[in-house]
């Protein structure tokens, strides 16, 4: 082609159209393996777009195929530059046609074209269905480890045995097609009780009957297989545990021999051609025709393969084909076979002379539709069939006769169906095949049929489509002759993770409900990698479905996250029940208990694996039973972990230290012995602690082996696999540098490829990865407040945008998930804006052999900067804090976590930065909890108090520790200004304190309850001679609902809200002072006080106590309940009576609040303001005297009536409590309440779901 001399000319078909071709006659069967293009010399003509279609004959065309589609081959773009393809799979054929799709709009159709490759020759086989060549072996057993077997077949048939081999143990190979598909069936070994059973069976390819040839190999070593089938290879393992195939005197090729078990009768034998067949190193083909190979089977064994006469049609949405039959004809008779994806569809259509009649296909059924317009438009629907959009060969045959109509599918003469004609019909001698002529034929609603056809007879007789291609009879448009470019797309089933796919003759859907996954191919999956980013999205603790490796092939399951304040913990359940006494034993003595954890051990490596550390609780109770026989014995019980180790040590020691917990501490009931068990007392000891060697974990199996001597006993607890932290959710990397980058070796994308990373930065611009040097290059970027994702698919790059509404340079995480499979691309930022786009049909290699792949840029654009983590790759965590250490530029790890997660402390938590993540600090509020969201509270019984003490040199600088959330400052002095005091409470009990704070002066702040069940706030700061007191009159607080109270001081100004209603505002005379002075103690329930206090409140209020819950108490920023609740907490606190842990008095359920003009009980501070107007009282003739004395009735009947309802309702209350609530342990407690309390556990949750039904 370069030498202009020897060039010169080229191929340019007369006309310039969709149906010219170049055939190409290589003289015998070659292996073609590349092709070069060229224009024609010195002309303006030249082939833009082409396909080649090949085959051994000159008919029965086959479409080259790359990449489960028909593959459009990139041309020229002039007439003298070069274009040269390596395809992908080698075509194997004598004859090539080269088929124009788009040429020179400045001239017409023209090329120069070589094809490369090298000779081929094989020895090839005739199986007529009824020979079976049978290969003996050189002895009568073979006992195999290792098989490669190979062969080439082609067929139109559908059904039949390719190879079969058996043994008298049961092992048997088996290699047969069923419904087109290749079916691979092995057998190892089973044993006589089931117990091991060796079936394996696997299937492959599709449409296999399309007679071409189709290269099957066949690799086993012990029990890993690889079957190929067409150059796509599925690897398995068989079923049992035997590594041997045994196999008894033969096997076969073509069908089973003679000597096959009656049980695999009824399987057809082959029917078609075989070559290149090979077993174990013996090419059994060339022994045939060495006749070294028994084949006395065959009526005629021939060494060709006859041409088949199927002369197929293919039609796409835009085909029709018109053929003429009989006219004027009282019989109207038509039969075809077809085979299509497509539930709808018009196979053919006729004119009668009066109507007309269609065959199509609706819903997989086929359709028979009959107008005769003589009759006043009757109508004729007649159906058979179903599911026959399979892609399978179905035949149709309707007859219509002189006054009833057959249809028979699939040749089932039983289930013709039959239905009469009310009238003669009269053909009218033109038949339409495919249906796109009726785009402009209102008459048929059917589309146009998208498929294959052949076998087509009108009248009975089968129509020449020969001589149809040669333009002698009928006429067509679009339609490709002797050729079926029927296409399986759900083969390779591009569906992962289990999605069932199904298909039409365009594309493919999968069906992705069930899996635990989502997306085009279900690739995505729909559940966060660990319970840390569940902690990270806010959720509490909880069961949760988990996917570690994300789109990997490691399944979903469920595990339980517990959200400490510092920590997460992923928890797995076992089967085994605390205190499993140990009874059986074998032979050996020894009981041996599997612990299962229902999922798989792929699963829980997932978590242990990435997790920071990983602990499990075991503990031996035993009697005379032995544990580790320390100090030098062999050890009687053992534990199996990861990968089947046994393991010698025991909880709260070490791997290679055979003791117990108490042989490291030194404290053993025996000091000879590192075990607690191991001195072998008569009376009950345990051994018991934490295994937290993540990389022996969990525990799969205990073997116990001192338990059948007389008075041996022994109980085991294994605990729950609890693993800590996410090490891949917090690996991160900072990027100092615009030139900076991260390196990593080549990586392989499957067809489906997807990537997902967090980022935060303060700059604008720079590429976050990319590959270069790829034919499938892959680029992600920040551009302003827009993500890019650019790739490549063939030929054209594909580049998707999304937008962000917020600045993406606010030093926040943000994430970006990108994927890109074999049907759309999808970008999406932040799981809330996303970008989806279809890929182009072609270019999706099956394999994508990717370049190094550069975090950052390398090729001179403007790197990221900024912190970038959790970068995974088709399911896989890179590394990115170990390559940061060796790399200049990037450093490992990030901070500033707080600025996007910080939202999620509340109730005045403090964020705080951690390495590898961030945690509330919940110190100074009266709140616990990873988020500071769970009340703190407790059951105060009568006569219990809390007592906390300012002391006074830490006094003034313990409370100007002020609250986040807090709108009130404290000031450095001493003497208080403002304070804020909130808490919430629920109670019966009355009159009592609730909360009362102390000074070292006169001064104090004290919440009551009076007699009445009302709430009294108590001010003396000085200068008055009684005490400033805020009286809420007109609310019973003492009613056992929950109530929340907040009063914020600032100097005489005081704000009170109680529940949900609006703040009331209150001003302390100008008498008074403004200075708390030195504040002393706080009291909770009672006072138990030195020094001058309020006669009244000890007279009143004080005795006998306060009988109820109180809840998140906190004094700006001192939480004097929690202090005293929690054990870990080092304050001046101090507790008289019971006080039971309890969050009985919580705040209130919340509804929207209610307006003060609204509201019939708001009180404001100059006193109580009255809905109505006293003027408007006084109406038209209506006497105000007679008002006045009518309301002072009413006024005294109603109190009369509340009175009574409180009376009856106290009496019954403490004739109820007691009766219906008691316990055990109530004559110890003061009442029953505190009685359930300490005996009931589940009280918290108890008082939990009641506090729902009260409603203010």
């Amino acid at each position: 082609m370069h030498n202009v001399a020897l060039s010169a000319g080229g191929w340019s078909p007369l006309d310039t159209d969709r149906y010219q071709w170049l055939q190409v006659d290589l003289g015998s069967r070659k292996q073609v393996v590349a092709i070069v293009t060229q224009g024609r010399y010195n002309s303006f003509d030249w082939t833009s777009k082409y396909r080649l279609l090949y085959s051994d004959t000159p008919k029965n065309w086959r479409p080259y195929l790359q990449d489960g589609n028909i593959w459009t081959f990139e041309g020229n773009i002039n007439s003298e530059g070069i274009v040269r393809h390596e395809l992908q799979h080698a075509i194997l054929a004598r004859y090539i046609r080269f088929i124009p799709l788009d040429w020179s709009r400045e001239g017409r159709v023209g090329v120069r074209l070589e094809f490369y490759g090298c000779s081929y020759w094989a020895d090839v086989i005739s199986f007529d269905g009824h020979g079976v060549i049978s290969y003996r072996f050189r002895s009568k057993k073979m006992k195999i480890i290792k098989d490669v077997i190979s062969l080439k077949f082609r067929t139109t048939a559908g059904e039949g045995v390719l190879l079969h081999g058996e043994g008298q143990q049961g092992d048997y190979i088996s290699l047969e097609l069923h419904r087109a598909k290749l079916q691979l069936s092995i057998n190892l070994g089973s044993n006589q009780y089931g117990s091991i059973q060796g079936h394996t069976s696997v299937t492959s390819g599709s449409l296999l009957d399309d007679d071409h040839w189709h290269s099957v190999v066949i690799e086993r070593y012990r029990r890993n297989v690889n079957f190929t089938l067409d150059h796509h290879t599925q690897q398995f393992r068989t079923n049992g545990e035997f590594d041997n195939l045994d196999l008894d005197y033969e096997i076969s090729f073509g069908g089973l021999p003679v000597s096959a078990k009656p049980s695999l009768g009824g399987k057809e034998n082959f029917v078609g051609c075989m070559e290149g067949i090979t077993y174990n190193g013996d090419n059994i083909t060339s022994l045939v025709r060495r006749k070294k190979v028994d084949t006395t089977t065959f009526r005629n064994l021939t060494f060709f393969c006859a041409e088949s006469n199927s002369f197929p049609v293919f039609f796409n949405s835009t085909s029709f084909l018109r053929l003429l039959g009989q006219s004027d004809s009282d019989t109207l008779s038509v039969s075809l076979s077809f085979r299509t994806w497509n539930p709808n569809g018009l196979l053919m259509f006729t004119a009668l002379a009066d109507g007309w009649v269609e065959v199509g296909l609706t819903e997989g059924k086929v359709t028979v539709y009959m107008n005769v317009t003589q009759k006043k438009n009757t109508r004729i629907d007649v159906s058979s069939g179903s599911g026959l959009n399979d892609g399978q060969w179905h035949s149709v045959h309707l007859n219509a006769l002189e006054n009833y109509a057959m249809l028979t599918v699939d040749g089932d003469e039983a289930s013709t169906v039959r239905t009469a004609i009310p009238i003669q019909i009269q053909t009218g001698g033109t038949y339409y095949f495919g249906g796109y002529f009726l785009h402009t034929n209102a008459r048929s609603l059917q589309r146009s049929f998208q498929g294959c056809m052949q076998m087509i007879h009108i009248d009975d007789h089968l129509a020449d489509l020969r001589a149809v291609e040669q333009g002698l009879i009928g006429t067509f448009e679009n339609v490709s002759l002797d050729m079926c470019a029927i296409i399986d797309r759900c083969v390779p089933n591009h569906c992962e993770h289990g999605g069932r796919c199904s298909q039409t003759w365009d594309t493919f859907n999968c069906n992705c409900s069930g899996t635990g996954y989502t997306g085009a191919t279900c690739h995505t999956s729909l559940y966060q990698q660990s319970c840390v980013e569940y902690k990270h999205q806010g959720k509490s603790s909880g069961s949760y479905w988990i996917d570690p490796d994300g789109s990997g092939s490691i399944a979903p399951f469920r595990v339980n996250c517990e959200m400490a304040e510092e920590r997460v913990w992923t928890t797995l359940r076992n089967n085994l029940s605390p205190q499993t006494a140990i009874s059986k034993a074998d032979q050996e003595g020894k009981a041996v208990l599997q612990i299962t954890y229902n999922v798989t051990d792929e699963q829980v490596l997932s978590i242990t694996s990435s997790a920071v550390s990983c602990e499990q609780y075991v503990a031996y109770a035993c009697r005379m039973s032995r544990l580790l026989n320390s100090p030098d014995g062999n050890p009687f019980t053992w534990w199996v972990g990861r990968a089947n180790e046994r393991h010698f040590y025991w909880g709260g020691s070490g791997p290679g230290i055979q003791k117990c917990s108490c042989g490291i501490e030194h404290n053993c009931t025996d000091p000879k012995h590192y075990c607690n068990c191991d001195a072998d007392l008569r009376t009950w000891r345990e051994d018991a602690g934490l295994l937290v060697y993540k990389d022996h974990l969990p525990v799969n199996q205990v073997v116990i082996g001192d338990t059948r001597r007389a008075g041996s006993e022994a109980k085991l607890t294994i605990g729950p696999l609890k693993c800590q932290g996410d090490r891949n959710y917090w690996n991160a990397a900072s990027f100092t540098s615009p030139a900076s980058f991260l390196h990593f070796p080549s990586y392989t994308g499957e067809t489906g490829t997807d990537i997902s990373f967090y980022f935060k930065t303060s700059s604008t611009h720079g590429v976050f990865l990319e590959n270069l040097g790829s034919a499938s290059a892959i680029h992600i970027e920040l551009r302003g407040s827009v993500i890019l994702f650019s790739f490549d698919v063939g030929s054209e790059r594909v580049e998707l945008s999304v937008h962000s509404p917020v600045p993406l340079n606010d030093d926040q995480w943000h994430r970006v998930e990108a994927e890109k499979n074999i049907k759309e691309a999808v970008l999406q930022l932040n799981g809330k804006y996303r970008e989806i786009r279809p890929t182009p049909p072609q270019g999706h290699a099956k394999q994508e052999f990717y370049s190094d792949l550069y975090v950052g840029a390398s090729s001179g654009q403007r790197g990221f900067l900024g912190c970038m983590r959790a970068l995974k790759i088709n399911g896989m965590t890179f590394d990115l804090e170990e390559r940061a250490k060796i790399t200049s530029g990037v450093n490992p790890g990030c901070q500033g976590h707080c600025s996007s997660y910080g939202m999620h402390c509340r109730n005045g938590g403090k964020c705080v930065e951690q390495y590898n993540g961030y945690s509330c600090d919940c110190s100074l509020t009266a709140y616990d909890g990873p988020f500071c969201t769970d009340d703190v509270g407790g059951y105060f019984e009568t006569g219990t108090l809390v007592r906390y003490d300012f002391l006074p040199e830490l006094g003034p600088f313990a409370l100007q520790e002020m609250k986040s959330l807090s709108v009130v400052g404290i000031p450095s002095e001493a003497n208080l200004t403002k304070e804020e005091l909130v808490f919430s409470f629920s109670t019966y009990s009355a009159p009592s304190i609730l909360v009362y704070i102390s000074s070292r002066t006169q001064d104090y702040v004290a919440v009551v309850l009076r007699h009445n069940g009302t709430l009294q706030i108590r001010y003396r700061l000085g200068g008055l001679t009684e005490p400033y007191t805020i009286d809420i009159d007109h609310r019973n607080m003492a009613n056992g609902q929950p109530h929340s109270v907040n009063i914020t001081r600032n100097l005489r100004e005081i704000q009170l809200q109680l529940d949900h209603y609006p703040v009331s505002t209150y001003t302390l005379p100008e008498a008074s002072d403004t200075e708390f002075n030195l504040v002393k103690s706080i009291f909770l329930g009672k006072v138990f006080e030195t020094g001058q206090i309020d006669p009244i409140l000890i007279e009143r209020y004080n005795t006998p106590g306060f009988v109820g819950c109180l809840s998140k108490v906190q004094l700006n920023s001192v939480a004097p309940l929690k202090a005293a609740l929690r054990s870990g907490m080092t304050a001046p606190v101090s507790t008289h009576g019971i006080l039971v842990p309890s969050n009985c008095g919580a705040s209130p359920l919340t509804i929207s609040p209610m307006a003060s003009a609204s509201d019939p009980w708001h009180i404001e501070a100059a006193g109580a303001v009255f809905p109505f107007s006293e003027d408007k009282a006084i109406g038209d003739g209506v006497d105000r005297n007679s008002a006045i004395i009518g309301g002072i009735i009413s006024t005294v009947i109603f109190t009369v009536l509340c009175i009574m309802v409180f009376v009856i309702r106290h009496m019954f209350r403490h004739k109820g409590s007691y009766h219906t609530n008691e316990a055990k342990g109530a004559e110890s407690a003061d009442c029953a309440d505190a009685a359930i309390i300490v005996n009931d556990p589940a009280f918290t949750e108890t008082i939990d779901e009641s506090k729902k039904e009260w409603f203010i």
